[in-house]
């Protein structure tokens, strides 16, 4: 077993369950249940088959009654190429690769129409190749996936791929059904503000915003949560009212999701994903994104699939000599010693490098960033001002516990600024507390990701209440009685920052090799600062993250690709 991944005593129940449903159980058995489930855990979708042990152990898996092939209905699944799944997780893959090929047809089109669009958003075609092609693909393609970094223009595309659609139905005298879906609340409400704003600067603006929806969702609310159950409300028998869905932040989205969307998506749906590759892959199991994309470079002349994605590498937001720009291609492209040598410059005013300090030196080292970077957040005087402000700064940490995670760097936040006469942390909600919702709650219409701030309400008296933004931003007050599971956000995961964007950020890497410190951690923190970023990790520690690759274990990528002889 991979030294980086633990089996908690679940996995361990797990494997001894298995054992006792197999009569005279070889010692195999256990094992691999025991493996199965605790890669699982760790976000894989199977274990490969050298982890397992190779051939042999292969060989006396298949022979174990419970132990099926692709299809059967057993709790343990050994694919064609010694793979071992979940039986769940293998149906995942199984249905997710067949939807997608299924949509990987062409959609009626009138060409006229089409073109006179095309060239009427983009005159120039040689400024938004990539934009113009993504938009050309969205109308003639059942399925597109739009994947770039943050400014690459895929909000401003999207603007551009309404337009376009409703001039098409508009040509059968019909009116798209759109939906706007992401994973977590907090991304969908930046969707639907980015893409209005987007809209806003399309000519046919006025003809699109009609057609929208009023806001955009989450996932889970647009398929119908049932409660207490994995299943959802929309599904095959009950497939969504949709001509369009439209789904942001499509890397943060797990196999199980993904699979229960397309299979509720009806035959005739367009279905775009828009989303970053390069990010961190979803906290749950597989790296569904990843996996759809990770060939479309080399063998983009060979596979269906290549022709219905579109890479943006253009980048609107930040100049060619921006340092987050810069750095950022560096660590992706796996260049560590480019990316140190930039942070040596120690030139630029949006990259600043500085080595982790020692727990001892970390309050210290602390201070002046915490209170410069929530001043303006903590005076700010109406509750809409206070939320606009608190995306001002942020600290990031690869990290939950230990002295360079987040709940010890929120303690030091809010000491530093007690201290400061800024906060009264008397009590678990005080004025001026920032919150991030851990889990979905419907009832509330709060979801895991929201952000939101504990303030003294005029309108009640000056009692405390809990305020967010709500898609149309709005704003909301409840009761922090009422809240579902949350903690104090001055600093948070960089798991947790995604869908987020910050003006600043401090984005602190561990004093010691750590395995979750990982190329894509670091691309995923260093990107959602808009204009300067101050990164904390020691050359060595920074060498390390940049080498080390984000695995999936994954039989999605192969049934996506080489099936079709790619």
């Amino acid at each position: 077993m991979s030294e980086e991944i633990v089996p908690s005593s679940l996995d361990e129940h797990f494997a001894e369950l298995i054992a006792t449903l197999e009569p005279h159980a070889p010692p195999e058995l256990r094992a691999a249940a025991l493996l199965v489930s605790a890669w699982r855990g760790a976000g894989h979708t199977c274990v490969p088959a050298e982890t397992l042990g190779g051939a042999e152990v292969i060989s006396t898996l298949r022979e174990c009654r419970i132990v099926g092939a692709p299809g059967e209905f057993k709790p343990l699944i050994v694919d064609g190429s010694g793979r071992l799944y979940l039986q769940r997780y293998w149906a995942y893959e199984a249905q997710l690769a067949a939807s997608i090929r299924q949509r990987l047809t062409r959609m009626p089109c009138k060409e006229d129409a089409l073109q006179r669009g095309l060239d009427r958003y983009f005159p120039d075609a040689s400024e938004a190749d990539g934009q113009r092609c993504a938009a050309e693909s969205a109308v003639r393609n059942q399925l597109t996936v739009i994947t770039g970094g943050p400014g690459t223009g895929k909000t401003s595309t999207v603007a551009v791929i309404l337009a376009l659609l409703v001039d098409q139905f508009a040509q059968i005298e019909q009116v798209p059904r759109v939906a706007l879906a992401a994973p977590t609340g907090k991304a969908a409400m930046r969707m639907r503000e980015s893409l209005g704003a987007a809209l806003a600067r399309v000519p046919a603006a006025d003809s699109v915003l009609p057609h929208l929806p009023a806001e955009a969702t989450t996932l889970h609310r647009l398929l119908g949560t049932i409660p207490n159950s994995p299943f959802f409300r929309h599904d095959p028998e009950r497939p969504l009212s949709v001509d369009v869905v439209i789904v942001d932040e499509a890397s943060m989205i797990d196999v199980a999701l993904m699979a229960k969307l397309f299979a509720a998506l009806p035959p005739s749906a367009r279905v775009i994903l828009l989303g970053d590759k390069d990010q961190l892959a979803s906290v749950e199991a597989g790296n569904v994104l990843g996996d759809i994309c990770g060939l479309a470079t080399a063998r983009r002349a060979e596979a269906p699939l290549a022709s219905h994605i579109v890479e943006l590498r253009r980048n609107y937001r930040f100049a060619a000599s921006s340092g987050i720009h810069r750095l950022s291609q560096f660590v992706n492209a796996g260049d560590a010693d480019a990316a140190v040598a930039l942070l040596d410059e120690g030139s630029r005013s949006d990259v600043i490098f500085g080595r982790t300090p020692s727990p001892a030196q970390l309050a210290n080292e602390l201070r002046s960033r915490v209170l410069d970077g929530y001043r303006a957040f903590l005076h700010a005087d109406a509750p809409a001002d206070v939320l606009a402000r608190l995306v001002d700064f942020r600290i990031l940490s690869a990290l939950r516990r230990g002295p360079f995670g987040v709940e010890n760097l929120n303690r030091h936040a809010e000491q530093l600024l007690t201290h400061q006469g800024w906060i009264a942390p008397n009590a678990p909600h005080y004025h001026g507390r920032p919150l991030l919702i851990l889990e979905n709650d419907y009832a509330l219409g709060l979801f895991n990701g929201d952000v939101g701030v504990i303030l003294r309400d005029p309108e009640s008296d000056g009692d405390l209440r809990a305020f967010f933004l709500d898609a149309s931003a709005g704003l909301r007050r409840l009761l922090p009685a009422r809240l579902p599971p949350h903690e104090t956000s001055f600093a948070m995961t960089v798991h947790k920052s995604q869908g987020s964007e910050f003006d600043r950020v401090l984005l602190i890497l561990p004093d010691r090799d750590n395995a979750v410190a990982t190329r894509e951690l670091l691309y995923t923190g260093l990107t959602r600062a808009r204009s300067s970023v101050e990164l904390w990790a020691s050359p060595e520690m920074l060498r390390t993250t940049i080498a080390r690759r984000t695995l999936r274990s994954s039989g999605l990528r192969e049934a996506l690709w080489e099936e079709q002889g790619a």
